[in-house]
């Protein structure tokens, strides 16, 4: 199995051009998968439906989320697509299994306030103070994910034109910045990130105290310290942030395409998922107006 497996993941990483994250998380369950037919002394082009009924009801025993759960199905589904592709099996034993059902959560946002007051909290007073600054009004004004965030480079910032572009998955995107995000990089940049950096070869966009890339946990604490500055009850992350960035737009008039694409989602029905958060005014101009509503 460790050969097909290593295929597999080159699979995923040329042939599909996969992210890094994403083969990270197949190959998190396939592992576990691997464990299993380990210990029933199963080989995997032996497996049949029933093993994989057998497997997911260990996961169910073991408390496994719905929604870790139906990953796991898709991981597996995905590696024994790929063994029949290369006739290493001669049937997908997943081929019957559903997944469970998952509940759409209901995303966290923050109101417009609530927004203000967090990014009203760092003090551009120092070099940290300049930086998290742009970082805050950055991840707002954009929408993005904390890992595009922290993987942004220098280069990757357009200051004279306003735009950001972010890499995602192998597609690229290019987002607007506006005025008050724009302005606090400027800042960020002409005034405390040569400052920050220890190494003049540092490309990346947003760095730590020691002057190397900032990571996912530095991230997350700085918000956390800010929340907790600002005196918000709400839980705030990185994508409490992006929540609040697509609500407000769509709460503003932005048309869902466009939020879709600066979202980076590659199905409308993942942005569809703010429509719940419309202003009820939009909802009330709507029912009077529309003929058939």
């Amino acid at each position: 199995m460790d050969r097909q497996l290593k295929l597999f993941f080159e699979f995923l990483a040329n042939e599909k051009k996969a992210s890094e994250n994403t083969i990270q998380s197949y190959r998190r369950d396939l592992k576990q998968y691997r464990k299993y037919l380990d210990k029933i002394g199963v080989f995997h082009h032996k497996v049949t439906e029933d093993i994989i009924k057998n497997y997911i009801q260990e996961l169910q025993d073991n408390g496994k989320k719905p929604s870790s759960i139906s990953r796991a199905i898709a991981s597996i589904r995905a590696y024994y697509q790929f063994l029949l592709r290369r006739k290493k099996v001669r049937l997908d034993p997943t081929a019957n299994i559903k997944s469970p059902k998952i509940e759409k959560r209901v995303p966290s946002v923050l109101t417009s306030k609530e927004v203000e007051l967090l990014l009203e909290q760092p003090k551009d007073i120092d070099l940290k103070g300049t930086r998290d600054k742009a970082m805050l009004e950055f991840a707002y004004a954009t929408g993005m994910r904390v890992t595009e965030i922290i993987s942004l480079n220098i280069e990757d910032v357009n200051l004279e034109e306003g735009y950001v572009t972010c890499t995602h998955a192998n597609r690229q995107r290019t987002i607007p910045l506006g005025t008050m995000a724009l302005k606090a990089l400027k800042e960020y940049i002409e005034e405390a990130r040569d400052l920050l950096i220890r190494d003049e070869n540092e490309n990346a966009l947003f760095v730590n105290v020691n002057g190397g890339r900032l990571t996912r946990q530095g991230f997350w604490k700085i918000i956390k310290y800010y929340k907790e500055q600002a005196h918000i009850t709400k839980d705030i992350t990185p994508h409490v942030l992006r929540h609040s960035f697509a609500t407000h737009l769509l709460q503003n008039g932005a048309d869902l395409k466009a939020i879709q694409t600066m979202l980076g989602h590659s199905d409308i029905s993942s942005t569809q998922v703010y429509m719940q958060f419309q202003d009820s005014g939009l909802k009330d101009i709507y029912k009077k107006a529309h003929p058939r509503a």
